[in-house]
């Protein structure tokens, strides 16, 4: 989709029904997930079982007068031969996705020590994060089940790789505790961080690999450093709970989504507030209680860091406001949503990382991919997404160029 246009359907997948239903395994789609070289989707759809897709999807899920907006010649000159949809039996609810960078060599350790037998060959890898509290490891390529890490006490509900393919795993669990793994070390638990005083719902890391942002049920989020693991702030802003956030692409901001139905946007290294974006007005206030059964789930930015997307959950209330029951796209920029699609009772939502695309899943455990603004980035913008990849707001704030370039640089010209 073009700047401006709404979003539209460009395929929706369905879980099958299960062969031996278990009415003790959840139908929801908790979480979705795309490598990040684009060529596998990966879905928690419910009855304890993770979809592996190779993307872009086959024609058949594909409507007529997409497939050439929708399918890359790029990914289609890999060969798609080698690539199967694949199904994962966790055992158990699966609750976070997250796959490893890629390529990652890092990897090729892990493989040799599970499969001697196989030459020496880098492999892209999947988490899961399950309802029992375990982490299931696996190599995406054959579907085998690598390593099994255990430490967590409750449901691990999100999973996070740092993005510099060293194989480091960030896991966020209802424990209360995010715990550090290291995956080229037979997954030894490196690190625990303890703190949050409820259930942590969601674990970002930035893609400079130097912080750490958890948001559990509470009205603040944590700011841990990569490096030490330490708390280096709480960000206090929110009136309800906070369930999502995310870094844009650059790591000079942080969005936080809450049962408040506020988003949040944060300059992560002052702790400064840069502005909130509100999907409704909360007339008359409402307690938490009430909030959280129908308000925002998931927030994420768009991989060239101009736009975001977010989804939230309707399903307690049949009689709710329509305006809860939407995708939203917001740009970076503007106060107010750029473009809405009709989704209901939205639990997660991701953009493909070469972008145009949005894939969102939901209480159903349907999975529905939309399309996603495309637009050139501004050199302005490109220069900005440079510099802050490694310029911290302090070190913009001491070089000696204008005011106005400053603000710019810093995103405080909203």
């Amino acid at each position: 989709m073009e700047a401006g246009e709404e979003p539209l359907l460009l395929a929706e997948l369905k879980p099958g029904r299960p062969h031996q239903f278990d009415w003790k395994s959840s139908c929801e789609t908790w979480s979705v997930a795309f490598s990040p070289d684009g060529s596998w989707f990966a879905w928690s759809q419910g009855h304890c079982v993770v979809k592996l897709v190779p993307w872009p999807l086959e024609e058949q899920f594909i409507p007529k007068g997409f497939e050439a907006k929708s399918r890359s010649s790029k990914n289609d000159s890999k060969g798609r031969g080698s690539l199967k949809e694949k199904t994962l039996d966790c055992g158990q609810i699966v609750w976070g996705l997250a796959f490893s960078p890629w390529p990652s060599p890092p990897s090729r350790k892990l493989w040799a020590r599970h499969h001697p037998q196989v030459p020496d060959v880098s492999c892209l890898i999947l988490a899961t994060g399950l309802n029992d509290g375990q982490i299931k490891i696996w190599e995406v390529q054959t579907g085998l089940l690598l390593l099994n890490l255990s430490g967590h006490q409750d449901v691990v509900r999100d999973l996070s790789f740092t993005p510099s393919g060293s194989l480091i795993l960030v896991s966020a669990s209802r424990d209360k505790t995010l715990r550090i793994w290291d995956l080229n070390k037979h997954g030894k638990q490196i690190q625990v961080l303890s703190g949050h005083l409820q259930w942590v719902y969601c674990c970002s890391i930035s893609p400079d690999c130097s912080m750490l942002c958890s948001a559990a049920g509470e009205k603040s989020v944590f700011l841990w450093s990569m490096r030490s693991y330490t708390l280096i702030r709480k960000l206090e802003g929110h009136q309800s709970s906070v369930v999502s956030c995310d870094f844009s692409p650059d790591s000079a901001l942080l969005v936080t989504a809450s049962y408040d139905t506020s988003v949040i946007m944060w300059d992560p290294y002052t702790g400064e507030r840069l502005r909130s974006l509100h999907h409704t007005q909360l007339e008359p206030p409402m307690d938490d209680s009430d909030v959280h059964m129908s308000s925002l789930r998931s927030v994420c930015f768009s991989p060239e860091g101009l736009y975001l997307a977010t989804v939230a959950d309707d399903s307690a209330h049949v009689t709710f406001s329509l305006s809860y029951r939407l995708l939203r796209i917001w740009a970076l920029e503007l106060k107010a949503p750029v473009a809405f699609a009709p989704m209901t009772n939205g639990l997660c939502c991701t953009f493909f990382p070469h972008g145009g695309v949005i894939a969102t899943g939901t209480r159903d455990g349907h999975v529905q991919f939309w399309t996603a603004p495309r637009v050139l980035s501004s050199l302005k913008h490109l220069c900005r997404k440079a510099l802050r990849s490694f310029l911290t707001t302090y070190q913009v704030l001491a070089l000696p160029i204008p005011k106005k370039m400053k603000e710019f640089l810093t995103y405080r010209t909203f």
